[in-house]
């Protein structure tokens, strides 16, 4: 009971310190982008939502995206009909991204501070760094490659297929980064690389016509402003469980370990 606890604990400080970080990132780095792409949806005649992509870290940057267009009263209506309750404009759509970041940030965490300890545990906050860059590699940057983020109004494959792909990258890249890393061999450096670059050769679903009325530069900023903010994220998370860890594990070499 004690080990839950303790990694229950870990996990709470660091998704509570790493979500606040990433949605006031999101605030002034990817929701103006996300404000300007819904100016073209709309003079588009809208979007089906259910197509764009979702990736975890980025649930929070689309829960915060507001239109800056005001619709006439029975458009709006209509539309809210349609979509459901939405959170209100400003502070409460960013508290509601808040919530929904702390809460991805301790789900990630959890399952970060139970992966490490298999390898000794994260001691310290350098060590927090490397497992950071590669958390930001295995959720952000392998499958983005294949699935980059997109904007409202972009067009996107089958929603099932890209969830499949993405969660296939995810576990591909996590087994070869960590072959690489625990597992010093050639036969099993030559697997990892090939378990890496399997889902890029097997190729991420695509739309059938990539025609959109996104400017190509409003989509590469956004590409450039999701990256950035999750890279800051996953190495705030992966510091910050290593200062929690040393902090209330003391010199304990894993969490079975510790005292408290």
């Amino acid at each position: 009971m004690t080990l839950f606890r303790n990694v229950v604990f870990i996990a709470a400080i660091a998704g509570l310190v790493a979500g606040v970080v990433l949605a006031c990132m999101q605030a002034y780095a990817t929701v103006p982008l996300i404000l300007k792409a819904e100016v073209y949806e709309q003079a588009g005649g809208g979007h089906d939502h259910a197509a764009a992509p979702a990736t975890p870290a980025e649930n929070a940057a689309g829960t915060m995206a507001m239109s800056s267009a005001a619709p006439a009263p029975a458009e709006a209506m209509a539309r809210a009909e349609d979509e459901g309750w939405a959170p209100a404009d400003g502070f409460e759509r960013f508290g509601f991204s808040v919530v929904a970041n702390i809460v991805t940030g301790i789900g990630f965490a959890l399952v970060l501070v139970a992966v490490s300890e298999f390898a000794g545990g994260i001691g310290n906050w350098r060590q927090g760094l490397f497992w950071g860059l590669a958390g930001f590699a295995v959720f952000t940057l392998a499958p983005g490659l294949g699935l980059p983020p997109e904007l409202p109004a972009m067009p996107a494959a089958d929603l099932v297929q890209r969830q499949i792909w993405w969660w296939a990258t995810v576990l591909a890249t996590a087994a070869g980064l960590g072959l690489i890393a625990f597992r010093r061999s050639l036969p099993l450096a030559i697997l990892a690389v090939a378990l890496i670059v399997a889902p890029h050769i097997v190729g991420a679903p695509q739309p059938d016509s990539f025609e959109t009325a996104i400017p190509e530069g409003l989509h590469h900023q956004f590409v450039v402003a999701v990256t950035l903010t999750n890279l800051v994220f996953w190495l705030v998370l992966c510091m910050v469980v290593g200062l929690v860890r040393g902090r209330f594990t003391g010199a304990a070499t894993s969490l079975r370990d510790s005292f408290a």
